[in-house]
């Protein structure tokens, strides 16, 4: 072998050593520390990550965003073991002490230990609506650590695996929290604004328009495209903000994520707004979005039909509006203690009656009812009920009179067939003024 080869061979063996020498070296310190040393040391991490935030921490904590909204709570974390904590759950967001932990088991987790306002997202005991009963608002106090990502703590929840991050709070949040409640009147909205609302949304250049509803129980909201051949639907969390709301899943627009919505007392909207013309605008209507043909079923000519509002399952319902529970509440107000409405029935085209309103009540008090002619508003889709007569004097009457005024109001009432139940199979149907922020919910008997 010339001298010239081997000098070759002998320095590619002497690169094939080095590179053993220095892999087995990395390996050696790879191995070198036990998984509990190493879960160890990210308890150690953790706890000086918590302790680092010299105003604490904030988390909107979307429990489920698929049923359920948000929750804004705020953690100021001791070395002792102790944590102060605020939420705005429900009104009281007042500051409140307890303990935690940071435990190891396969991995290394944040556990809440003792009583505080976030155990309140995990009672069983403690559901916003039947569907949720025994299940609470399924919720975490046990966080498993992920790590730190731009200055956030990243976990993932114990119960789902959510994501839950931790962002460094601010004084102003301490300071601002309570505003989170006061804006829960105005995404509910007042009855100062129009009762019908949507969401539109813009990619810069096309726009769509979605019905919107909310529920102020379970802080969702939904909203269905309103347009032919456009078929789409958001489901959404809602967090609260002293300066709007926040948004989970976030509405996806023009392949930006909006999730920030930022509030107009002007109007009562909220916007978020992207890049190149991109926003999302949830706004008033002073009609509904989609009006329906339904009211036809009901004119002179059809066959009976029967609608009920029964108080005792129907008062809740989210489809009815503030102002009708309102009405509904001063006309009990004037009853005695043991005496309320039960019923208020609409009967279409009967053979005998024709058609009329009934009031039903409990406690013994006798059925009222309103004879009542029926016609259509064709160009504006709604049914007029027309005073005939009542079965009682008017004196005996006059504590239902502005309940009645809202379904015998000139202006008519939109009629919708709804798609969905409540707690029974019968279907749905709702009674909107034209004129007023009044919606009562029936079931069809």
């Amino acid at each position: 072998m010339k001298a010239k080869n081997i000098i070759q061979f002998l320095l590619a063996g002497f690169i094939v050593l080095l590179l053993a020498a220095c892999s087995n070296t990395d390996a050696e310190q790879l191995f070198e520390e036990t998984p509990t040393e190493r879960l160890n040391a990210q308890k150690k991490e953790l706890n000086d990550l918590l302790l680092s935030s010299e105003n604490g921490w904030k988390a909107v904590y979307f429990t489920y965003d698929s049923v359920l909204g948000g929750y804004t709570h705020l953690f100021k974390f001791a070395s002792d073991g102790t944590v102060q904590m605020a939420s705005d759950f429900d009104a009281d967001t007042k500051v409140y002490n307890s303990e935690y932990q940071i435990q190891l088991g396969s991995t290394v987790s944040l556990v809440f230990t003792t009583k505080n306002r976030i155990h309140l997202l995990s009672e069983s005991d403690n559901y916003p609506i039947a569907a949720l009963r025994s299940k609470g608002y399924l919720g975490d106090f046990q966080f498993l650590y992920y790590g730190e990502e731009n200055g956030d703590i990243v976990f993932k929840t114990n119960r789902n695996n959510h994501e839950l991050r931790f962002v460094k709070a601010t004084p102003q949040d301490w300071t601002d929290l309570p505003k989170n409640i006061d804006m829960i009147k105005n995404v509910v909205g007042s009855d100062s604004r129009p009762l019908f609302r949507l969401l539109e949304t813009t990619d810069g250049t096309t726009t769509h328009q979605f019905d919107f509803t909310f529920s102020e129980v379970t802080r969702f909201a939904e909203a269905n495209s309103i347009e032919s051949g456009y078929s789409f639907t958001y489901e959404m969390g809602v967090g609260y903000a002293p300066n709007g709301i926040i948004i989970s899943p976030a509405v996806e627009v023009g392949g930006q994520k909006l999730s920030n919505f930022v509030y107009n007392d002007l109007d009562g909207s909220f916007t978020a707004t992207g890049t190149n013309g991109v926003s999302a605008t949830i706004k008033y209507s002073t009609k509904p979005l989609v009006i329906t043909d339904d009211y036809k079923a009901l004119l002179p000519g059809n066959p009976q039909s029967v609608y009920g509002y029964i108080s005792a399952n129907l008062y809740t319902a989210p489809s009815n509006s503030k102002m009708f529970k309102d009405l509904v509440n001063k006309v009990n107000a004037t009853l005695p203690a043991t005496q309320s409405l039960a019923r208020i029935q609409i009967v279409f085209n009967n053979a005998t009656n024709g058609t009329y309103i009934q009031y039903l009540f409990n406690g013994g008090k006798a059925t009222i009812s309103h004879l009542v002619t029926t016609k259509e508003d064709a160009a504006n889709k709604t049914i007029i009920l027309t005073n005939v007569g009542w079965t009682q004097s008017a004196a005996n009457v006059a504590f239902l009179k502005e309940l009645d005024d809202q379904l015998t109001n000139p202006s008519g009432l939109y009629v919708k067939k709804e798609s969905f139940k409540i707690t029974y199979s019968n279907v749905i149907w709702t009674f909107t003024s034209a004129a007023s922020n009044f919606r009562m919910t029936t079931y069809a008997l």
